[in-house]
């Protein structure tokens, strides 16, 4: 019975010290996962720009990637499979704005990360496209 004990104690001192090194893995695999999704739509937006010779609005959004926008006769979509926009891996919509409000880009693409709020730090930190 001592012997068991013992066992349990070592098995849930070990489960203490690697358990906190396991969730910090898996917030990191989110912002990789996050960026890895930024960079695939930026891609797909390049690609509407070839079709279309301008990026979509702000108004129009992401979706535009999935719906015809109104008034556009040459677009080729939909450039996403699936009818709804992409979201990251915290479940909500990636966010669109064009013009950008960064220096060199022409949009901006971007996830609010794990806190769901502009700004932040570590995991809660925001997640724009390069």
């Amino acid at each position: 019975m001592l012997e068991l004990l013992v066992v349990l104690a070592i098995l849930g001192l070990l489960i203490s010290l690697v358990a906190p090194a396991a969730l910090r893995q898996f917030g990191g695999a989110k912002q990789k996962i996050a960026q890895q999704s930024i960079e695939r739509i930026v891609g797909i937006l390049d690609i509407y720009k070839l079709d279309l010779g301008h990026y979509p609005t702000t108004e129009q959004g992401l979706k535009a990637l999935v719906v015809r926008p109104t008034a556009e006769s040459r677009w080729n979509g939909p450039y996403i499979k699936g009818d709804a926009v992409p979201e990251d891996p915290w479940g909500r919509p990636f966010l669109y704005r064009i013009p950008s409000q960064r220096p060199n880009h022409d949009f901006d693409l971007y996830s609010l990360g794990a806190d769901g709020r502009p700004g932040g730090s570590g995991e809660d930190a925001d997640i724009f496209n390069k």
